[in-house]
């Protein structure tokens, strides 16, 4: 039976439509390159652990797993990420298209201000590359916010909400070292329906 290959999602928006908050040119390479990358790299990887469980090759599998853990990360961080963004025009990007999630995060911090600002401190407070996340516990339905390093996904009881690409290809083309500036404009991209359904368990298994 073949394998089946893991596919880089489209984005359901322009490379450009995101402008002026994250540019046209770092969504064309971050998706078409980095993002495609991951995919092809797992892919390559998934492939020879089929391989090594065949001939029951032990120390292949152990071997690829590291490959495996990175590259599949980043393709589900990144499919997730596409999916948390929305033109800044739309109604999407409106924090009123999520009224169950922002009573929950006022609950948890106070105010939509509050929160931004604890996760603003968060993402700067990240050494080296990795990612912050707004995420449920899905055995106490508590918010939380946390960050995985480098492409490591967010697992177990915690179910993502939405997350920020802190790695320097997510932002340093158009910021340079200016963090701060690309973490206060991605508030304005953030697409709250999406997190809301998220949020309520109704967005279904990520497709890969």
């Amino acid at each position: 039976m073949a394998q089946a290959k893991f596919t880089l999602p489209a984005l359901p928006y322009a490379y450009d439509a995101l402008e002026p908050y994250i540019s046209g040119q770092i969504m064309q390479i971050h998706h078409s390159k980095h993002h495609q990358t991951y995919v092809n790299n797992l892919n390559a990887a998934t492939a020879n652990h089929v391989k090594a469980l065949q001939e029951n090759d032990v120390r292949a599998q152990i071997n690829l797993q590291q490959a495996i853990k990175f590259n599949g990360g980043g393709h589900i961080n990144h499919s997730l990420f596409w999916a948390n963004l929305a033109p800044a025009n739309t109604s999407q990007a409106k924090p009123e298209s999520a009224p169950k999630l922002m009573e929950a995060i006022t609950a948890k911090y106070g105010s939509y201000g509050g929160f931004k600002n604890e996760f603003k401190g968060v993402l700067l407070g990240l050494q080296g590359s990795g990612w912050g996340w707004l995420v449920k516990n899905k055995k106490t339905e508590q918010l939380d916010i946390v960050i995985t390093k480098d492409q490591d996904p967010v697992v177990g009881d915690l179910a993502p909400i939405f997350g920020v690409d802190m790695w320097e290809h997510a932002y340093y083309l158009q910021y340079f070292n200016d963090k701060a500036s690309y973490v206060n404009g991605i508030w304005n991209i953030i697409n709250w329906d999406t997190a809301e359904g998220r949020f309520l368990g109704r967005s279904g298994a990520l497709k890969l």
